[in-house]
């Protein structure tokens, strides 16, 4: 029995992982569950799983939360606000910790996890994007495991296993190509938030399937990647591949090419990183390649996917350059999602904000470093959103 905390339960990483734990009694446990505002939610989770702790961030949601859940025998503690996310990801006995939080609001929960000494089942990129050159080190310090819980580290970290070091070459990562795969670069101008919510393959949170529609999901894994695995740059490529079947390969010194292969279903990875090193028989759908057909793959366009550089600049720049691209990325995307900048303006946005750090980066940042890098980014789109207002 492996005890688990879920920071972000009412998202869709959270939902997930708890049909895991549902499917699995014998295997998982619930001991904390922390939530943005969705109280009605997570009042239902907590009668289903009997967490110990329970966290809301939202502090006015306190009071109703009590109140949907004042029937409940088994009362969990009930925190809210910011620190409260932190206090459930370093309670008590769980062993491991799935962030599931969007955005860099996971960074301080992740590492408040590590200190406690739990494992982290990694889907909130944005932590290791932003903050590697601490996270990594408290990683070795406090001896505990970071294990992706996205499909494509996911898929690279389950190639490696049994790979000698030294023999990766490239890393592979595939992309849907997101809403507009198939779209002309110059319609693009017009395209609205519904359009862009429209992701072919995948079920996933607005801000997720924006960056998915810009391609800034693959150029922040790209960074992830190169933090995780170790491998430069210059050999991790970037491939669409529309079909969503192989969700990342691996290519060897000797030229071999591994992949990891399924439906697009992201309850495999999160099983994968609870569950490691061992396999736990599902009664899922299994991969029919009679069914799916075909596997194609194209080399992305720079020309409409402008993030795509503009995450392979900021990594190769290193220090807090990261953190500035992530947080003007989550910034620029929450505007388009307010219908108050447009598509393109958000790779315009990012770039104007990256430019303006260059001089103030930061070669071996610590984490003070990093916050003010981060609260400094969102503050200047603020300041630049005016140029980009619509009318």
């Amino acid at each position: 029995m492996k005890l688990i905390s879920i920071l972000g339960s009412t998202g869709s990483i959270g939902t997930q992982t708890l049909d895991i734990v549902r499917e699995h009694p014998d295997k998982f446990q619930i001991v904390g569950l922390a939530a943005g505002s969705n109280i009605n939610l997570l009042a239902e989770q907590i009668r289903e799983f009997q967490p110990q702790i329970v966290a809301i961030e939202n502090e006015a949601k306190l009071s109703p939360l009590k109140d949907a859940i004042a029937n409940v025998e088994k009362q969990p503690i009930l925190l809210a606000g910011k620190d409260a996310i932190c206090e459930v990801a370093s309670y008590g006995d769980a062993q491991s910790v799935v962030t599931g939080i969007v955005g860099c609001a996971g960074l301080l929960p992740t590492i408040a996890a590590i200190k406690a000494r739990k494992d982290i089942a990694l889907a909130n990129k944005e932590t290791l994007i932003a903050a590697a050159p601490v996270v990594l080190p408290l990683i070795k310090e406090y001896g505990v495991k970071l294990l992706p819980a996205d499909s494509e580290h996911s898929a690279i970290f389950q190639c490696l296993q049994g790979i000698p070091e030294k023999a990766l070459r490239k890393i592979i990562l595939t992309a849907s190509g997101g809403s507009f795969r198939d779209l002309p670069v110059e319609k693009l101008a017009t395209v609205t938030v519904k359009d862009a919510l429209k992701h072919p393959n995948w079920s996933m949170g607005q801000k997720i399937t924006i960056d998915s529609a810009t391609l800034m999901n693959k150029g922040l894994e790209v960074i992830e990647a190169h933090y995780l695995f170790g491998v430069d740059y210059e050999n991790i490529e970037i491939v669409i591949h529309p079909q969503s079947i192989i969700h990342s390969l691996i290519e060897l010194q000797d030229t071999s090419v591994l992949a990891q292969l399924g439906w697009a279903d992201m309850r495999l990875p999160l099983l994968y990183a609870l569950s490691y090193p061992d396999r736990i028989a599902t009664n899922w759908e299994t991969l029919d390649l009679v069914k799916v057909g075909n596997l194609t793959f194209r080399e992305p366009d720079h020309q409409k996917y402008p993030c795509m550089q503009l995450a392979y600049a900021a990594g190769k720049a290193g220090g807090c350059l990261p953190a500035v691209l992530n947080a003007a990325n989550e910034q620029a995307v929450a505007l388009f999602l307010q219908e108050k900048i447009t598509f393109l303006d958000i790779p315009r946005l990012i770039e104007s904000v990256c430019d303006r750090f260059h001089g103030k980066n930061t070669t071996k940042p610590n984490l003070e470093d990093i916050l003010d890098a981060d609260q400094w980014a969102r503050k200047e789109v603020e300041e630049l959103q005016d140029k980009f207002q619509i009318d």
